[in-house]
């Protein structure tokens, strides 16, 4: 209302026009067909004639506020410009010929003192029967006709958590323009209460999500000690708690009363606040409770903080005029929008130039107020407030920011009333039937859920009485000699701020900051110290864990297939890891296989072309070529290792590497046999048994050998198969796809076999004494089977200690080791010798006696001759 200046300018001007008294009080009242009662906040009772209160006698209201001293009789200027945009909404209507044509709405307007007790009386005067003081008692009010319509007011949750019941039995419109307690939308209680400000939980809604963006989440809250404040307190004490906002100090301002010891309650909670770390408190009070709070931390100069206030203290007179009150800090509270009335100015100027006017006043007193010989004056000291008391307080007040969304209230809930007169009357836009007078519960059938348009602004009540409007955020911006409310940002559900408008008490211009503990870092959560959430260390997520919200109290850990480093806020899918056929281990160990497999082929191959040789033949003949060609079939076992690991390949690892094996040391198995029957049994029986380790029973023997390993893995794969598995905790990253050895067991079933054999022919050959001039086939067996020995003794160790993604790899090293190993002792020696030494390629050297036939020439010639057929 920029308006709102020239009228301040213009009462400048008329105080030269008199200083004689005003006549308010004469113009609280209008008829009308349809009466509208008023309740508003002109002034406030004497303490002590509440306290000292005997007998129900009339309550005078002798003690005024809006920034003076009690005794000092100032007006409450909110209160005239609320009574103002009530009259100037009634003669509007009245004016209108769209809006109840042919009408004329009327009011009565009472002063409530913001007293319960005091706002009884002009309640019951309401409710009484038309053109009568008293109310009678009926079975039915469906018929009864009161004074009023409905009521405008009252301005305080306090008063109206009164009145609401009151009305509500009557089914009485009421309509305020001030009371926001979020417990006057239960219907079931105030069935007939509507409002044209939005709830207190809108605007709580509204300060938390402003604490919110500002990140201040460790703050103190205070409520005026009356049914507003505890209802407000408890409020955001919910909403702050759902969103993670802690509250370090809450307590209730007891109102300014003459007992020291509510006092001193006032100075202990202020005290907790300037000795803490909070720099942001929640002020959810009553006008006259802030005011002696404020009073206070003035006085003692305390800390300036961020104070967040409630719409009811916010704009009051009482507190913007309080001496100092710019050293309290930054002010900053939510009020809620509404559409402009620049005519205001202009109508106020008008009827206060009216009321000094002796003439104008003198009419008024023409007609007599037939209700004050009940109700007492309407308002017993405006009738002796003079233009001059009343500038000073108008001009400060006159400010749009300040009061425009309290006008508008006021203006719109009258509006809504007579809105629903019209649809209830069934009014045409140019004249509205004849019908019996509209009884107010006939009215509020019309009103529930109502849409109405006041000044271009389109309103509705919901169910619950409230209309959504979205809501200023107002900064207090210190201009002598009061503060000016600027608008530095818009709530509508979601906050929109304009920072660079805004003003902080700090040295710097910069924002307060109110925490109990500064923001973690990434992959950071809190651990809580003390009672408060808000208070922590940072403690840092370990690997495999992350912190999933800044809010987290503890680190979230990963799902079994995804990993993560150290301080991390998310996990990352786990790649499978195994022994790739690429992994340099392998391609070492490839080479190395190439190395012996293409040994084994040259031997095997050198084998049979000499196999007619006496060195072949003294080797075992066709089953040399077989062990050789088993010894291959080792080798190429290693293949099943590399690679991805399948069920198949899991199972067929160990019999492809052991059952060849078997074959290869069956065959070694023979010739140790040979050499221990040659040495050290007698003649006879060393001929029967040589006879029985060559030719089928030689063959029928190795077979059996097979047969007894095959069994011996077919046992190992049923009872104790090799799996393939995912382990998700060997490494820190990967998943490892490995085989699976079920048990140690398993793995010496394999074993046995190969082992037994490996170990009877070490023993054969082991205390053999070799022939002078002769091959010394023993020597060669004994080192093959220590090689064996040593190269699967060393595996065991190794195979426990390496990691297990490279337990394939050793499992490959020692398969070509053990097979290089005996090829290297056994068989590579007879190779040099066929190739490098021919010349030793003969009977005698290969095929001769034992140390034996030294000692008897006769018998050896025998036996050489038998030797000899046999071989």
């Amino acid at each position: 209302m920029p308006g709102l200046a020239v009228l301040g300018l213009s009462l400048m001007a008329l105080l030269g026009l008199g200083s004689g008294a005003l006549c308010l009080s004469r113009q609280l009242r209008m008829r009308g067909d349809y009466i509208l009662g008023g309740l508003f906040p002109l002034g406030l009772a004497e303490e002590t004639e509440l306290q000292h209160r005997m007998r129900p006698d009339s309550i005078t209201c002798s003690r005024y506020y809006g920034g003076g001293q009690p005794g000092q009789g100032r007006f409450s200027t909110i209160g005239l410009f609320l009574v103002m945009a009530l009259k100037m909404a009634v003669e509007e209507i009245n004016n209108s010929s769209t809006l109840l044509p042919g009408l004329q709405l009327g009011y009565d307007l009472f002063d409530t003192c913001s007293e319960p007790v005091v706002t009884m009386k002009p309640s019951l005067m309401f409710l009484a029967k038309v053109d009568s003081c008293s109310i009678a008692a009926y079975c039915n009010y469906t018929q009864y006709q009161p004074r009023v319509l409905a009521v405008i007011g009252p301005h305080s949750s306090e008063l109206a958590l009164i009145t609401g019941k009151f009305f509500g039995f009557f089914l009485m419109p009421q309509v305020s323009y001030g009371a926001s307690m979020d417990r006057l939308s239960n219907r079931e209680t105030f069935p007939s209460f509507f409002r044209t400000v939005p709830s207190d939980r809108v605007q709580l809604e509204a300060m938390v999500t402003l604490l919110q963006y500002f990140g201040w989440n460790w703050v103190a809250a205070l409520g005026s000690d009356d049914e507003y404040g505890r209802e407000g307190l408890s409020t955001f004490s919910n909403l702050a708690h759902a969103r993670n906002i802690c509250i370090a100090h809450e307590s209730l301002v007891l109102l300014p009363q003459a007992d020291s010891l509510r006092l001193g309650k006032v100075q202990d909670v202020l005290h907790q606040v300037n000795q803490s770390q909070v720099k942001v408190v929640v002020l959810f009070a009553s006008a006259r409770a802030v005011h002696s709070l404020f009073q206070y931390s003035i006085h003692h100069s305390l800390t300036p903080k961020v104070w967040v206030g409630s719409e009811a203290w916010l704009t009051s007179d009482l507190v913007m005029t309080l001496p100092g009150i710019h050293r309290v800090g930054t002010i900053l509270g939510f009020l809620q929008q509404g559409a402009r009335l620049p005519e205001f100015s202009h109508y106020v100027e008008n009827h206060l130039a009216l009321a000094a006017n002796p003439a104008f006043c003198a009419s008024l007193d023409a007609e007599q107020d037939l209700e004050e010989d009940v109700v007492g004056p309407r308002c017993p000291q405006c009738d002796q407030i003079t233009l001059q008391n009343l500038s000073t307080g108008l001009v400060q007040n006159l400010s749009a920011g300040q009061l425009h969304h309290q006008i508008f209230a006021t203006y719109a809930a009258v509006y809504t009333v007579a809105q629903a007169l019209h649809h209830t009357l069934q009014c045409s836009s140019s004249s509205c039937p004849t019908q019996e007078p509209v009884r107010p519960w006939q009215l509020l059938n019309t009103m529930y859920n109502m849409s109405f348009r006041v000044r271009g602004l389109e309103l509705q009540f919901n169910d619950t009485g409230n209309v959504a409007m979205e809501y200023d955020l107002k900064m207090w911006v210190w201009q002598s000699p009061t503060p000016k409310l600027h608008t530095v940002g818009t709530f509508n559900g979601s906050l929109q701020m304009q920072p660079t408008h805004m003003h902080w008490h700090t040295e710097d211009n910069q924002v307060p900051v109110s925490q109990c503990s500064q923001e973690c870092r990434e992959g950071q959560v809190r651990r809580v110290k003390g009672f408060h959430s808000c208070c922590y260390d940072c403690v840092d997520c370990k690997a495999g864990s992350y912190r999933q919200n800044p809010d987290d109290l503890t680190c979230t850990q990963c799902d079994q297939d995804q990993w993560s480093p150290e301080r991390s806020t998310r996990c990352f899918p786990r790649r499978p890891r195994f022994l790739e056929w690429g992994d340099p281990a392998v391609l070492l160990l490839l080479l190395f296989l190439g190395l012996v497999l293409g040994l084994v082929l040259a031997a095997l191959g050198l084998f049979i072309r000499h196999r007619d040789s006496p060195l072949v033949q003294a080797s075992g003949g066709p089953l040399a070529c077989f062990g050789l060609a088993c010894l291959g079939l080792v080798c190429l076992s290693v293949l099943l290792f590399p690679g991805w690991p399948g069920p198949t390949s899991c199972l067929a690892q160990q019999p492809a590497a052991h059952l060849p094996l078997t074959g290869c040391l069956s065959t070694l198995f023979l010739q140790a046999a040979e050499t221990f029957v040659e040495s050290e049994l007698p003649l006879a029986w060393a001929a029967w048994l040589r006879g029985h380790l060559r030719g089928p029973w030689a063959w029928l023997l190795v077979l059996l050998l097979i047969l007894v390993e095959v069994a011996l893995c077919a046992w190992s794969l049923t009872v104790f198969p090799s799996k393939m598995v995912m382990d998700w905790r060997v490494l820190p990253r990967e998943v490892l796809v490995h085989c699976h050895m079920h048990s140690w067991v398993g793995l010496a079933l394999v074993h046995v076999t190969n082992a037994t054999l490996a170990f009877l022919c070490f023993l054969g050959t082991f205390l053999v004494q070799s022939q002078p001039g002769h091959y010394n086939r023993a020597r060669a067996l004994t080192f093959a089977m220590l090689a064996y020995f040593v190269t699967w003794v060393s595996f065991v160790p190794l195979l426990t200690n390496v990691q297990v993604l490279y337990q394939p790899a050793v499992q490959m090293g020692a398969i070509l080791l053990c097979a290089l190993g005996i090829l290297a002792i056994f068989h590579l020696p007879k190779c040099y010798l066929l190739l490098w030494w021919p010349e030793l390629n003969t009977p005698m050297f290969f095929l001769g006696q034992g140390t034996r036939d030294s000692t008897d020439g006769g018998s050896s010639g025998g036996r050489d001759s038998a030797q000899g057929d046999h071989e």
